[in-house]
């Protein structure tokens, strides 16, 4: 059997939120597996944090970006060891630059991106150069790229989150200013789609089995489990797929409600998240 450790039950507790013992038996049941161990607990009905996926990035600066026609945007996170460093003026100078140079030549990674020149040399050069000068590890850790027609950037937090959603007709003032309020969303309660379509298969039957697995905790019959999971289902696409949330800044509205009332036909195509711990 899987060792649990005191360190194991915390980290669960601070990614879900649930407590201690409950967090101890679910890592216990599920072999150390931390993703298997929180389905358990939301089995068991357990009140589990939605925003866990973030908890674990390191220290750094993330830059969101696109160029003039707004066709192309990237997000860039630069990492490094604390948050002193984090806010240093000369590091997210850095940072931007790599940006820059994403946005200048698309490259198809993280690592095509650390292989272009700059500045004399490669950027991973320069990285390492930068490691020297401040006395900690810094590397480009994670990078989005993302082509469309009509690309808003948003950077929340001091360069500790950021966002691009891609919308579906050509720039204009009222669909830039409605963009920058989806990636306000998207930055605040990080969906997992765009809409129900987009949601991968495999957690549409998690969802279910999660849903059913409720329902028989609370006793009821057999044969309404499925209706019931489906139900379920419903309220995760309503929570957890951007176009069918609940508008943060009215929520009389859905944002795909929203966007049509701005623009006839207006919806998002695309969207990318990236965040700091």
């Amino acid at each position: 059997m899987t060792t649990i450790s005191a360190a194991d039950v915390n980290k669960l507790r601070q990614m879900t939120g649930a407590g201690m013992m409950d967090c101890k038996k679910a890592l216990t049941e599920a072999n150390g597996d931390f993703e298997a161990a929180i389905d358990n607990l939301r089995k068991k009905g357990a009140k589990v944090s939605a925003a866990r996926a973030d908890r674990e990035a390191k220290e750094g600066a993330v830059i969101a970006k696109t160029t003039a026609d707004r066709k192309t945007g990237v997000i860039v996170q630069l990492s490094c060891e604390t948050d002193f460093v984090a806010k240093n003026e000369d590091f997210v100078k850095f940072a931007n630059a790599i940006a820059d140079l994403a946005l200048a030549n698309k490259p198809a990674n993280a690592d095509a991106l650390k292989a272009l020149p700059f500045d004399g040399a490669t950027l991973a050069e320069r990285i390492t150069d930068q490691v020297g000068k401040i006395g900690e590890k810094i590397d480009v850790v994670r990078y989005e790229l993302m082509n469309g027609e009509n690309i808003v950037p948003y950077i929340h937090g001091a360069n500790r989150l950021g966002v691009l959603v891609s919308l579906s007709s050509a720039p204009s003032d009222a669909n830039f200013v409605a963009g920058k309020d989806v990636a306000m969303q998207v930055a605040a309660l990080n969906p997992v789609a765009v809409d129900k379509d987009d949601v991968d298969p495999t957690v549409v039957a998690r969802e279910i089995e999660i849903g059913k697995e409720q329902a028989r905790a609370e006793g009821k019959p057999e044969a309404m489990l499925e209706k019931i999971a489906q139900g379920k289902l419903g309220k995760f696409y309503k929570e957890s797929t951007l176009m069918n949330q609940e508008f943060v800044k009215d929520n009389s509205k859905s944002i795909g409600q929203m966007l049509e009332g701005i623009e006839k036909g207006l919806v998002i195509k695309a969207f990318k998240r990236i965040a700091l711990g």
